[in-house]
Formats: structure tokens, C-alpha cells, sequence
């Protein structure tokens, strides 16, 4: 594969993020309903919360480009709200595009949560080779700088997929070279499947989720030992809604 194919899904990418500015974003409404932090909320002590993590991961990857695993301990840790948010809070820079990729082939919702229609071209199809050219599962969102892969049709056996060459090529070519590029990977739980272990020795960086008076501190400890312990940045306790 050429060199020029490889950089032209970043510029893509690139692309859609200023058409994505045409898009009305989410009114405050909207973003309260989607429990999505923003810049301007009244009550800023949230997307202050999500500013201190960004900046602390962006730190330990020298502030450059990066490639993020968000991932929970078990289904209902709350990965996918903190892997929105934490898109969110790294987007609120306008020097920079955030890439959010949903990897919960079994169970996905960030395309509900980001108003994607169901049937949008998604991983699942690059992955499977129903769609060749990256850009085409790259969607703008309401969020400003943010843009969704969504996973797509629904996979049981995701392993294969995601440990695939083909995944590889498009983390890599989703990242790019050029500055100001992140992508976020929302993983499904280390409880529940490989694919956490697997997305972490592909991601520069992984967050481990754990729901605050949820997931046990055994729970916890089982985790960090599946996820490459190198790139484990570390722990963010969330404080799951009943």
C-alpha cells in the first residue's frame, strides 16, 4: 500500500472535522440529556474534572498526537460516558480533532448518544472490507472537533476483527502525523471479553474505568493485571448514576 494512500484518511478525517463545524451543535439541553460536558456548562466542575484528565494524559504522551483506550472494568463502569466526555474535554482546544472510535462490537451506543443514524457505515464494515476507504466511516458530530466512527452492525466474535491488520491500518491512519490529532477507543469491559487485552497493546495509552462503589478493589486489581501494564496511564473511578 502506497504512502499517499495511507495519509489520505487523516486528511479525510481532517476535512470532515471543518465540515462538522457547519453542524448546529448540541444545545445545552441536549448535551445535559446526553450527559456530555461542555465548555460553557453553568456547573463547570465536571468538564473541569475531564480537563484535568485530558491534561494529565497529554502530558504523559507529550503533548503530541495519541491513541487512547478507554476501557471499563465490567459492563455498567461507565467507560462510554468518560470516553465521550474525555473527547469532549480534549476537543474544547480548537488546535485539535478528536477521533472517537466505538469498539463495543457487541453492545454499541455512542451512535445513539451522538444522533448517528443506526445503518451509518461503521468499524464493523472497514474491518470486514464492505467499505475500503477509512474516511467513509468517519462521521462529523454535534460536538465541535469531535467526529464518531461507530461500530457498526452488531459482532459477537470481535476478537478477530479487532486484532486484525485492517484495525491496525486504521488506528494508524486515523492518528496521522500531523498535530492535534487524538483518537479515543471505547472499549467493551475486560470482564466480559479479550478485546480489552487486545486494543490495549495497539492503543499508546489506556485508562482503566471503575465504577465508584461498584467494581471491588479485587475487581480492579484482576483488570490492570489483562491490560498491557506499560501503558496503563491508571485508574479513573467513576461514580456510576443508579
Amino acid at each position: 500500500m502506497s504512502k499517499r494512500h495511507e495519509v489520505e484518511p487523516l486528511r479525510a478525517a481532517q476535512a470532515l472535522a471543518q465540515r462538522a463545524g457547519a453542524l448546529a451543535p448540541f444545545n445545552g439541553k441536549q448535551l445535559e440529556a446526553r450527559r456530555i460536558v461542555s465548555h460553557d456548562m453553568p456547573d463547570s466542575r465536571p468538564a473541569d474534572a475531564f480537563r484535568d484528565l485530558r491534561t494529565q494524559l497529554l502530558a504523559r504522551a507529550g503533548g503530541g498526537n495519541l491513541s487512547l483506550l478507554v476501557v471499563p472494568v465490567a459492563h455498567g463502569s461507565g467507560a462510554s460516558f468518560v470516553a465521550v466526555n474525555l473527547a469532549s474535554a480534549m476537543a474544547f482546544d480548537e488546535r485539535r480533532t478528536v477521533i472517537l472510535v466505538d469498539c463495543c462490537l457487541r453492545s454499541p451506543q455512542l451512535h445513539r448518544r451522538m444522533d448517528l443514524p443506526a445503518d451509518a457505515f461503521g468499524l464493523v464494515d472497514f474491518l470486514e472490507g464492505r467499505v475500503e476507504r477509512i474516511e467513509q466511516v468517519v462521521h462529523p458530530t454535534a460536538v465541535p472537533r469531535v467526529l464518531l466512527v461507530p461500530a457498526g452492525p452488531r459482532r459477537e466474535a470481535s476478537g478477530d476483527l479487532l486484532g486484525s491488520a485492517r484495525m491496525r491500518l486504521l488506528l494508524d491512519s486515523l492518528r496521522g502525523t500531523d498535530e492535534g490529532v487524538c483518537v479515543v477507543l471505547d472499549a467493551p469491559a475486560v470482564a466480559a471479553s479479550p478485546d480489552a487485552r487486545i486494543l490495549s497493546s495497539m492503543a499508546e495509552l489506556s485508562v482503566l474505568v471503575a465504577g465508584y462503589g461498584r467494581d471491588t478493589p479485587a475487581a480492579v486489581q484482576e483488570a490492570i493485571s489483562v491490560l498491557d501494564r506499560v501503558r496503563l496511564a491508571g485508574v479513573a473511578f467513576n461514580r456510576v448514576p443508579h
